[in-house]
């Protein structure tokens, strides 16, 4: 399966989505453009990696921030992973940041079928 490999940009996260290392991270501020245009890529490599995913998939959230727009294809994302048997959602967030600490709260209670460990960095 091919590599996600995307550098964080100023308005875009870092990406990556590597099914041989078990690396599955976003991560930085996510308030890109025309986030569809951005997150295509990611659901449509999530959709084919769910057709045989890995015995274990642990998807990494380390987000300082994110837009209204963007949150709308993260739970795009979290409910992909709903498809995959074994997920679970790692959400950093930085100690003193409650909003994205809530966010990830919210996203838990939305996606019912993925366990969630919260992590401060």
């Amino acid at each position: 399966m091919e590599i996600i490999n995307l550098e964080g940009q100023e308005d875009t996260p870092k990406v990556v989505l590597d099914k041989d290392n078990g690396i599955f991270e976003i991560s930085g501020r996510s308030l890109p453009e025309d986030v569809s245009t951005f997150y295509s890529p990611v659901l449509n490599w999530l959709d084919k990696y769910a057709a045989a995913p890995n015995p274990e998939t642990s998807f990494t959230f380390k987000l300082e921030y994110f837009n209204t727009a963007s949150s709308k294809l993260i739970l795009d994302i979290l409910s992909k992973l709903e498809g995959v048997s074994n997920a679970k959602v790692l959400w950093y967030y930085h100690e003193d940041d409650e909003d994205m600490e809530e966010a990830g709260k919210e996203f838990s209670d939305i996606v019912d079928g993925v366990p969630f460990d919260f992590k401060t960095y």
